[in-house]
């Protein structure tokens, strides 16, 4: 990498903007080198600055996209945020498949080391899982799965090293929710989504017995069926907690042998799916993270694998770069119509989309969705986007693909993982505390303040884009290494923590009765 430089006050992004990025805080009264101005009140770091007078009603351009209206009239040098900057619904040219280009593949295809199933698929862990089916059944679930703990009884899993858990997924729903309602085969999809997911060598299904939710149309639904590594139980035939917790154990016993029979094999990078989260957000997330992630993104395409952007209510307002990209008429109009959709439910419900920035996005220098959005895409990268798929549903295109999903993170990485996510990049200003289990997550700041306060939970800091320390694309080259190293059995920093398993949170649009 390159010598450290003097880190610059501010950062312009692009000729035509109308701010400036603050880099460090900025104390009223300190002249802008380069923009001609000066500063009419302290600036926090990741805030924006006025480089020129703007008149109320007047459009602001960041990323030279508008990211709001001036909601009173804002001098050069003035800090411009909440108090002065308000959404705005904005005109969108899609242009779908306008900047649609091959990419041109790898010169030298990567592998990783993983699990080759049975089946053909490819795992990057190796774990047995237990899903309840409903709310009632979870403290059995976590009954069962606590008896094969590690860190409580080491024994129990000592003859099965290959075996990475046995982890218990618990929800809170599943139960007086329309059994025939989108939102209920949004929830059994994703459970099913889970139960053959490849990084489960095998799975439980355990319900109470006379919840809505029933087993047997989770396996219907996902054309599923019971068999040595899928088994399904209830309480109440089972004849209680005691018994069945007796029963689960056994079970997990059973299946613990051949799932300790295997080891890990190259595979190559296109069988490699990643699902792309960013939680707690900032100024800085569109400029060094983001974007680092999404070179790696274009790289780790350019070796036929996949990538998963999702989080529809954070790319509204810039879905314009994604259709534009789109390789198909079809897939550029899907998209559209997740955003329809959106603006739809959250009208219906009393809502609105830009009530996402969240206070610690805000806090952090981001105003309106529409500027969180123009950072997020930046993930996505730059290549073609190859499929949109609704929540959970099952992805079989390889490239760059959509999932529509809300923007809150366990709920959208637990449905990129019901759709075949092997591994999560998670990009964070704030500093999120993340896992995903049976998918390993690698965690990125966009800061060096969040790295150095937060380290324990971070993988990398991308914080020395800014700070002159590394450009996009190399920090990019080493977050692709970084995921090669993660598939093949490199623990990040959330599992070496034990996160994962408590934010498995399946998505509930429906009414609760």
């Amino acid at each position: 990498m390159s010598a450290p430089k003097t880190v610059p006050a501010i950062i312009r992004l692009r000729p035509e903007d109308d701010v400036v990025i603050a880099t460090q805080p900025i104390p009223a009264g300190t002249e802008l080198a380069g923009e001609g101005v000066t500063t009419r009140q302290d600036i926090p770091p990741g805030h924006k600055i006025a480089t020129r007078d703007i008149a109320e009603g007047e459009a602001v351009r960041r990323y030279n996209q508008v990211i709001g209206l001036a909601s009173a009239a804002i001098p050069a040098g003035s800090h411009i945020h909440v108090h002065n900057l308000a959404m705005t619904d904005v005109e969108m040219d899609h242009a779908i498949g306008a900047d649609a280009r091959p990419t041109a593949p790898a010169a030298e295809p990567a592998t990783f080391m993983g699990y080759r199933r049975p089946d053909g698929r490819a795992a990057t862990r190796n774990y047995i899982g237990i899903i309840s089916s409903v709310n009632c059944s979870a403290r059995v679930v976590r009954s069962i799965a606590d008896h094969f703990r590690r860190d409580i009884r080491p024994e129990a899993l000592a003859d099965f090293p290959n075996v990475d858990g046995v982890v218990a997924l618990t929800h809170g729903i599943g139960c007086a929710v329309d059994s025939k309602s989108e939102s209920m085969r949004i929830v059994r999809r994703t459970l099913a989504g889970f139960a053959t997911h490849p990084n489960f060598a095998a799975v439980l299904f355990i319900g109470l017995g006379c919840e809505t939710n029933q087993i047997s149309e989770i396996m219907a639904q996902g054309g599923l069926a019971e068999g040595a590594k899928l088994k399904a139980f209830t309480i109440q035939d089972q004849g209680g907690t005691p018994k069945t917790i007796e029963h689960g154990i056994a079970q997990i016993r059973a299946m613990l042998p051949e799932a300790n029979a295997i080891a890990r094999e190259p595979i190559p990078v296109s069988e490699l799916v990643v699902g792309l989260q960013c939680g707690g957000s900032d100024g800085y997330s569109g400029i060094t993270a983001n974007p680092a992630l999404g070179h790696a993104v274009d790289i780790l395409v350019s070796h036929g694998g996949t990538a998963i952007l999702s989080e529809t209510p954070e790319i509204y307002g810039a879905e314009h770069l994604l259709t534009r990209r789109a390789e198909t008429q079809e897939v550029g109009e899907k998209l559209i119509a997740r955003i329809d959709w959106w603006k739809e439910h959250t009208s219906r419900n009393g809502a609105e989309m830009n009530n996402n920035p969240s206070a610690g996005n805000k806090a952090g220098g981001l105003t309106t969705i529409l500027e969180k959005s123009l950072g997020a895409v930046a993930k996505a990268g730059t290549t073609n986007l190859r499929g949109v798929y609704e929540y959970a549903e099952p992805v079989t295109e390889h490239g760059m693909v959509f999932m529509d999903s809300p923007g809150y993170d366990p709920v959208s990485a637990t449905g990129q993982v019901a759709s075949g996510a092997n591994l999560i990049c998670f990009t964070t200003g704030r500093g999120s505390a993340f896992g995903c289990v049976p998918a390993p997550s690698l965690k990125f700041s966009t800061n060096t303040a969040t790295w150095k306060r937060q380290q324990d939970d971070m993988d990398l800091n991308c914080g020395g884009i800014i700070e002159g320390e590394a450009t996009i694309e190399e920090l990019g080259e080493v977050i692709f290494g970084m995921m090669i190293d993660c598939a093949s059995g490199k623990k990040s920093k959330s599992e070496e923590l034990g996160y994962g398993q408590d934010e498995f949170v399946p998505w509930q649009i429906g009414v609760v009765t």
